[in-house]
Parts: C-alpha cells; structure tokens; sequence
C-alpha cells in the first residue's frame, strides 16, 4: 500500500470497511485528510454539503434508505458542533453513523487556542456508545474499526477526533507488544432469538387471546412475511409506529396504518378495544395509545434488550431478531376460528381510506395539503423514498400516503427536528442513483436549510441514473404545527410575530438553479404537477400554496377536542367560521356515524 500518512491510512481503512460515501464541509481542521482524499482520487467519494448539519443529516438519511453505515466528516470547532444535531437524530432513531472531525494540533491543547474545543466532553452524550481522540498513528486502526463496529452493532452514532497534527504523521501500524492494540476487519452477525422456553410462553399469551393486535415498528423491517402470517393466524390488525411505517404494505386490508399523534382512527380504536398486544421492533414512547395498562397482556420482541419492557407492562420479553423470533413462534400459533375481530378491523380500515379520500376533497383557500399529498400517494412510483420534514407534513405523511411495493419513507421520528426532509433525500439518492425521491417539506423547514440544499441538488443530479428527486413545498407562509399546536393544546389564537413566515418565490429560486420548477395554485393543479415531476429529465420543486387554516387535528380525537379546537381559532370572531367548518366538517363527517348526532 502507498499511503503513508495517517490520513491516507484512515480513507484505506474506510474503503476496506466498504464506505463508498463520507457526506461533509471541509476546514482546516481537517486538511491532512482532505489532502488524502486528494491522493485517493475521491475515494471514498466525498459529498460536500452546503453545511456539516446537513452533511450529518445526509448521513443518517444514507443510512437509513440503504442499511449501510453512513459516514460524516467536520473540522474542528465550529465544523464538530454543527454536525450534533443530525447526530442526535441518528442516536434518537437508532442509526449507524460514524463521525470524523478535526481537532487542533496537539501542542496547542490546553491553551485556549483557535478552534479549541473540549470535542470529547461534546461528544459524550451523543456518541456516548464510542467517542475516541487518535493520539498516535497505532491508535487509529483499533479505534475506526471499534467505531464502525460499535455504530452496526448499536444503531448509534460514533465519533473519532483526529488532531490536525496527527492527520499528517508518518503512519506506522500497532505492533506485537506491550500495549499495542492491533485490530481485524469484517463482523459476521448472529441470527438471534429467544430460547425455546420463552417462545412457548409468548405463544401461549398470544393464543389466549381473543382481539390480538400487533404494533410493528423499524425493527420489523426485514420480517414483512413473517408478520403477514403471525397475523393472519391470530386474526390480527397490525399498526405501524412513525418510523416502521415502511414495514408492511399499506394494500393489506388488515394493516390499521399509523399510530398515535399523528395516527389513524382504526389503530386508535384496535388499541383501545384488544385484550392481547404484540409489540415487535419497536420503541414507541407514547402509552395513551396503547391499550389501558389492566386491559391487555402482552408480548414484545425486540433485538435491542435496552429497550425491552419498558412502554407497557409486557408477560413475555423476547430479545431477539424480529423474523427469526416470529418464525420460531409460528409453529406454536393455533389459528383464531372466530374472525369477527379481524372482519370489524378490516371494515374499519377500508372506511378509514374512504374518509381519508373525503377529507383531501374538502375545498380549502387555496389547496388542501391533504390533497397534496392523496394526489401523490395515487401516483407513487413502487420503488419511490419518501422523506418528510418535521411540521405539520408529518401528520399527512403519516396519515394520507399509502404505501405499497417496494416502497421507503422515512422522517426524524423522535428527534422531530426540523431541516431534515431535504438532506435525508439527497442522502437518499446519493444511495439509490436508481430510484425515484420525494420530500415533503413545509416552508418553514425549506427557509432553515432546504433552500442551501437545493444547490447540493444542482451540485449532484447529473450523476444520478434516475434524475428524478422532487421537492414539495407546503407553502402557507406559516409555522403551521407548532400554530396548531398552540390552538389545541393552549387555546391560544396565532401569534404571527413568531409564526408568520416571510413570503419568497420557491419556484422562481428553484428555476434560477436549473431545477424545473412548478408552481401550484389550484387544485385541479395538482395532479398534473405531479406527473410532470415523475416524467421530468432532472429535479423538480413543487411549490404549492397550502391552506394554513386545514388543521392537523389527530382522528382520534374527541369532538370536544375538536370543538376546543374550532373555538380558540375563532376567538370570538364569528367571521372566521367560515374557516372553522373546514377544520371541523370532515371531523363531523367521521364522528357522526359512531356518535349522538346531538
């Protein structure tokens, strides 16, 4: 091998552990390993976010729509801090990313220096499972591998601080002896699940029930078939947490959608009316939409014992891989003769589909958001990534695509940082060259960082073997969430000193870059912008003028709540009723058949 500095050691190692992508900003802080990449001929090649957020974004983004590990790189100081926050995102969900960052030389440490930042007291919360500082050049093979390791076998973000120093040292690797620690590449994972004992004990809870409702999050991912057949014997519903939404395909008429706050009627009502829970994969933190803690029994699988047993007071714990723990239950399951429980959840969900087609129909000033995105679910490519952004498109994400095929999507679900839904798609696509993107972002989170990103769009496209990545903008000029936020939970009118957005053009920016560009006014509009998007030669932004007066009000929620709703939006104004009903007719619409119509 010809490298000879550390740093050129560092991108060999990366290419020998199969990194193909390191999303970053350069600094100076990291000139040595610039300068190899430079001797490397870009390998493995370097994606240059428009900044280190956005890089780490991209990371976790690359990481969660091909499976692989995603790579960041920063230079010292201010490089370092700005990539936190998509680091946290990668801890909250579970991803592996690896971070490089740059450190000052280490004869000025300790000497309030330039860029001189405590990077191992930053990092030990968000790269709390590994975060080390490469002293020597022996130091660096052990301490990249265990950082890659750590990162797959935890689904955490890890970090190396690499002085600038040490970047530009003669490599020489650890040798055989005293307090050298050599190190060996490659990892082959177990097939992991419970012993025969517990498996027994899940199926025998499973099989006394009698209304069985199972919850599938990320960690299902993979078990598809596996899930299909578990419910089916036990004459289950299957709800999806945010981030497992992806799991399982929307088309089986058993599939109750998405659950909690921005969840969907029909798992709400299974939650509240099973006697037995089945929980696989997934850390869903929210317990008001569980079944109440005396109502059912119930079983979790979960590979990560971190995060067994503690949503809801589970009989039956199994740590375990998902599809290999549900394929030693089978066996064990005695299929339901009475199918009453499944045939009224299936009436459910197929009346829940029809109410989601009415309420994108409401007329609205301009456009309905949630025709927005009812247009895009019929239009779909099967192989499409969707990514949404942190806002109100979350709640008609979750609730009004419905995905099928081979279908990803994807948002920051536990985090719920805003800024994410541009750099997850790019991280996406830089991923999978071949197959179509989407994000669905509103204005706020474009005016944080989308409008930057657009131009690592027009930085990349040509590369791509599908150009198609379309950007839609809900365009409301409104922090439209958090203003909905306030009037439900708060009973506060908007405060548009904090909510009200500047207006700009994003069609006009997005053209000025090269991207076609397409703006959308009415909504007969919509459909037509979207075919263009799927047939267009390059990326598209979508700029479409939202209603902000449509609220995101969660289907199970109460027609007081609603009401509670309807009233801090009037605020006394009996003008703004005419803007109430639409917030409130489709609510009433889908009350009124369960409800006293008084």
């Amino acid at each position: 091998m010809a490298a000879t500095k550390v740093a050129d050691y560092l991108l060999h190692r990366l290419r020998e552990w199969g990194v193909e992508q390191v999303f970053g900003y350069p600094g100076d802080g990291i000139n040595g390993i610039l300068a190899a990449w430079s001797r490397a001929g870009d390998q493995p090649r370097f994606v240059q976010a428009r900044h280190e957020e956005m890089a780490a974004f991209e990371a976790v983004g690359y990481a969660k729509f091909t499976g692989r590990l995603g790579v960041c790189a920063a230079t010292s100081g201010p490089g370092a801090i700005h990539l936190l926050n998509g680091l946290y995102d990668a801890k909250l969900d579970h991803v592996p990313v690896v971070a490089i960052v740059g450190q000052t030389n280490r004869t000025a440490m300790g000497g309030s220096y330039q860029q001189e930042v405590d990077l191992l007291s930053l990092y030990k919360d968000v790269a709390s499972d590994f975060v080390q500082v490469v002293n020597v050049p022996e130091q660096l093979p052990n301490v990249l591998d265990r950082a890659i390791r750590v990162a797959i076998a935890e689904g955490a973000p890890t970090a190396l601080i690499i002085p600038a120093d040490v970047q530009e040292l003669d490599y020489s690797p650890p040798q055989h002896a005293f307090k050298m620690v050599p190190s060996s590449l490659g990892i082959d994972w177990p097939e992991v699940r419970a012993d025969d004992r517990a498996i027994r004990r899940a199926a025998d809870v499973l099989n006394a029930g009698e209304k069985v409702a199972i919850l599938a999050g990320q960690g299902a991912r993979g078990a598809a078939a596996e899930l299909i057949e578990v419910a089916d014997l036990l004459g289950a519903g299957v709800a999806k947490a945010l981030l497992g939404k992806d799991v399982l395909s929307d088309e089986h008429p058993f599939v109750t959608g998405s659950i909690g706050l921005l969840g969907t009627r029909p798992s709400y009502e299974m939650m509240m009316g099973c006697d037995t829970l089945l929980m696989v994969g997934s850390s869903f933190p929210y317990t008001q939409f569980m079944p109440e803690l005396d109502q059912a029994r119930g079983v979790q699988i979960d590979n990560n014992a971190r995060q067994i047993g503690m949503r809801y007071p589970f009989e039956v714990n199994l740590v375990g891989d998902a599809a290999a723990t549900l394929r030693a239950l089978i066996p064990l399951l005695e299929r339901k003769t009475d199918r009453s429980w499944r045939d009224s959840l299936e009436s459910k969900v197929e009346r829940w589909w029809e109410t989601v087609r009415m309420e994108a129909r409401v007329e609205a000033d301009p456009i309905n958001p949630m025709l927005l995105f009812h247009e895009l679910s019929e239009r779909l490519p099967n192989d499409a990534i969707v990514t949404a952004d942190s806002g109100s498109a979350a709640n008609w994400y979750a609730r009004n695509l419905r995905f099928r095929g081979d279908m990803r999507g994807s948002l920051s679900g536990t985090l719920a940082t805003m800024g994410c839904g541009v750099p997850y798609a790019i991280g996406a696509k830089i991923g999978n060259p071949d197959r179509p993107v989407i994000a669905m972002v509103g204005d706020g989170a474009m005016q944080m960082n989308g409008l930057a990103e657009l131009l690592t769009i027009k930085h990349y496209w040509e590369d791509w073997l599908d150009p198609r990545l379309v950007v839609a903008v809900l365009h409301n000029n409104d922090l439209n969430q958090v203003t909905w936020e306030m009037r439900a939970m708060s009973g506060s009118p908007k405060f548009p000193q904090s909510q009200t957005l500047p207006e700009l053009d994003y069609a006009a920016f997005a053209a000025s870059l090269g991207l076609q560009a397409i703006s959308v006014n009415k909504p007969e509009e919509i459909g037509p912008a979207w075919d263009r998007a799927f047939a267009a030669d390059r990326p598209t932004v979508l700029d479409v003028r939202c209603d902000p007066d449509m609220p995101p009000i969660p289907p199970h929620a109460t027609f007081e709540q609603a009401k509670a709703t309807a009233e801090a939006l009037i605020g006394g104004d009996e003008d703004r009723w005419g803007v109430i009903k639409k917030g409130v007719r489709t609510k009433m619409q889908e009350f009124l058949p369960h409800r006293d119509q008084s």
